[in-house]
C-alpha cells in the first residue's frame, strides 16, 4: 500500500491513571500480571440499582498531585486527565514553564476526549435542585462540567498556547484525540501534542441510562470475572474510569532535543457506520474501512499487523461483529495474529479507554509482550481468534493496531510500531 501521511510521528511520553493502576508502569504491571480493577460500587448506594459493580480508579487523591486549589476547580475526569498528562510530559522531558522550554509553548498542543465530562456534577446539582437542599449552584458549577475545561486547565496550568481542541465520539473520544493530535502535527500546526482521555461518570443516572439500552453487565456477584470480551457467557460492559495520555512529536523536534522514543504512530483513522445510533453494523462495514484506512495511511500490508488491541467490550453483539470484521479485512492472517481486549482488566474507561489502550500497544511493541484478555472461561465458536486468553505472553511485536468504536457507529483505529531510525 501507498503511504500517504507526511513524515514520521513518534510517541515520547504517556502517562496513566486507572483501575488498575496510576502511573505507566503500575497501569502496565497490572496487565502483564492480569489484574481486575472491577470491584462493587461503594461510593454510592446501588441498592435500587441493577448494576452495582464498576472499574474505578482507586486510592487516588488529586492533592497528591495538584495543589488543592487546582483539585477544587476540577471534577474527576479532569484531575485524571490532567494527573495523566503531567506524568506524559515529565516523560517526554518536556516542561513548558521552563525559562527556556525545549518545545515552545505556542508550538504545543492539547487534544482532549471525554464522552460524559462533568455529568455526575449535574446529576449531584439536579438533585440538589429538585429537593429544595440547594437554591443555587456552585460557581464553578459551568466550569467543572463542561468537557473542554479539561484541556484548558491543562493548557492553563502548564502555560500552554498551541492548538486546543476537545473531542467527544463516543467511545472512540481517545483514539480520535491522537488522530487529531497527528493531523495537528502532519498540518505544521503543532511540534507537539499532548493527546488526552479524561472519564469520571459512573453515578445512578448513567447506570440507568446505560442499563436501559443493554449494554452493561448485571454480574452483580462476581464483580472480577464481569467483563468477559469475547466469552461466550459476556452479558455486557462494565463502566470504567480514569485518564490516559500520549505525547506525539515531530521526529525531527524529538530527535533535536535527544528525546527517548518510545514507539512511532504509523497509521490512524476515523469513520462512521451511518447504520444505528447504539448498534453497530452487522456486518461490520464501518470497522473494516477504519482498519483498511489506518493500514493505507501508514502504507503497509494487513499481514504486517503483530497485535489488536481490540474493542472488545463484553457485549454479546459488539464482540461478535469485530471479530467478523477482522476476519474480514485479515483474512487467515486474522488466524495468525494475537488479538486480546484488555476491558477485561480495566472495564470500559469509555473516553480515556482508546488512550489507555493505546498505551498498551506501545507498551507491547516496546517490551515484546501481549496483555491478555481476563476471563476467557467459555470459548464462543463466533469469537473464535487467539485472544491471549488470561495470561500475558512473551512474543515479537514490531506494529500493533489499537481500535475503538462507539454509540454513533463511530470508528477509530491506529497503528504504532517499533522506533527505528
Amino acid at each position: 500500500m501507498e503511504k500517504t501521511n507526511n513524515g514520521k510521528i513518534v510517541i515520547t511520553g504517556m502517562g496513566a491513571v486507572t483501575p488498575i493502576g496510576i502511573g505507566v508502569d503500575n497501569y502496565w504491571k497490572s496487565l502483564v500480571e492480569g489484574r481486575t480493577g472491577v470491584t462493587e460500587i461503594t461510593s454510592f448506594d446501588t441498592t435500587d440499582l441493577p448494576v452495582k459493580i464498576a472499574a474505578m480508579v482507586k486510592d487516588f487523591k488529586p492533592e497528591d498531585y495538584m495543589d488543592k486549589k487546582l483539585a477544587r476547580e476540577m471534577e474527576p475526569f479532569m484531575q485524571y486527565g490532567y494527573v495523566a498528562a503531567d506524568e506524559a510530559l515529565k516523560d517526554a522531558g518536556i516542561d513548558p514553564l521552563q525559562e527556556t522550554p525545549v518545545i515552545a509553548p505556542e508550538r504545543i498542543g492539547i487534544v482532549f476526549g471525554t464522552v460524559f465530562a462533568g455529568i455526575t456534577n449535574v446529576e449531584d446539582t439536579e438533585k440538589g435542585i429538585a429537593t429544595g437542599a440547594h437554591t443555587k449552584t456552585n460557581p464553578r458549577f459551568i466550569t467543572k462540567i463542561i468537557g473542554n475545561i479539561g484541556a484548558a486547565q491543562i493548557a492553563i496550568a502548564k502555560g500552554l498556547h498551541g492548538p486546543s481542541y476537545t473531542i467527544s465520539t463516543a467511545c472512540s473520544s481517545g483514539l480520535d484525540t491522537i488522530s487529531m493530535g497527528a493531523m495537528l502535527l502532519n498540518e505544521d500546526l503543532a511540534d507537539a501534542v499532548i493527546c488526552v482521555g479524561g472519564e469520571a461518570a459512573t453515578c445512578p443516572l448513567t447506570i440507568l441510562g446505560l442499563s436501559g439500552t443493554h449494554a452493561l453487565s448485571q454480574r452483580n456477584d462476581d464483580p472480577a470475572t464481569a467483563s468477559r470480551p469475547f466469552d461466550a457467557e459476556r452479558n455486557g460492559f462494565v463502566m470504567g474510569e480514569g485518564g490516559g495520555a500520549i505525547i506525539l512529536e515531530k521526529e525531527s523536534v524529538a530527535k533535536a532535543r535527544n528525546a527517548k522514543i518510545h514507539a512511532e504512530l504509523i497509521g490512524y483513522a476515523n469513520s462512521t457506520d451511518g447504520f444505528h445510533v447504539t448498534s453497530p453494523h452487522p456486518d461490520g462495514i464501518g470497522a473494516i474501512f477504519c482498519m483498511q484506512h489506518s493500514l493505507q495511511v501508514a502504507g503497509i500490508e494487513p499481514d504486517e499487523v503483530d497485535y489488536i488491541n481490540a474493542h472488545g467490550t463484553s457485549t454479546p453483539k459488539g464482540d461478535v461483529i469485530e471479530v467478523k470484521a477482522i476476519k474480514s479485512l485479515f483474512k487467515d492472517h486474522a488466524y495468525k495474529l494475537a488479538v486480546s481486549s484488555t476491558k477485561g482488566a480495566t472495564g470500559h474507561l469509555m473516553g480515556a479507554g482508546g488512550v489507555t489502550e493505546t498505551i498498551a500497544c506501545i507498551k507491547a511493541v516496546e517490551e515484546d509482550i501481549l496483555p491478555p484478555t481476563l476471563n476467557q472461561i467459555t470459548p464462543d465458536p463466533e469469537c473464535d481468534l487467539d485472544f491471549v486468553p488470561n495470561c500475558s505472553r512473551s512474543s515479537t511485536v514490531n506494529i500493533a493496531m489499537c481500535n475503538a468504536f462507539g454509540f454513533g457507529g463511530q470508528n477509530a483505529s491506529l497503528l504504532v510500531k517499533k522506533y527505528s531510525e
